[in-house]
């Protein structure tokens, strides 16, 4: 399991994000969110003959 509090800290080093204090635990809350989004898409079981299209067109 990643630790969502420790992705945003370095994440915002990485990229030298200034990240405020107060605007931290939104920041987190947002990220929790967003993990829990991408696990039903990453969790999802596709069927063997899907295949990835070679463009993606919008």
């Amino acid at each position: 399991m990643i630790n969502i509090e420790e992705y945003v800290d370095r994440t915002a080093e990485l990229i030298n994000l200034p990240l405020h204090p107060e605007h931290r635990p939104g920041v987190v809350v947002n990220f929790e969110r967003i993990a829990a989004i991408a696990q039903l898409v990453t969790e999802f079981p596709l069927p063997p003959e899907i295949e990835a299209a070679p463009v993606f067109e919008p």
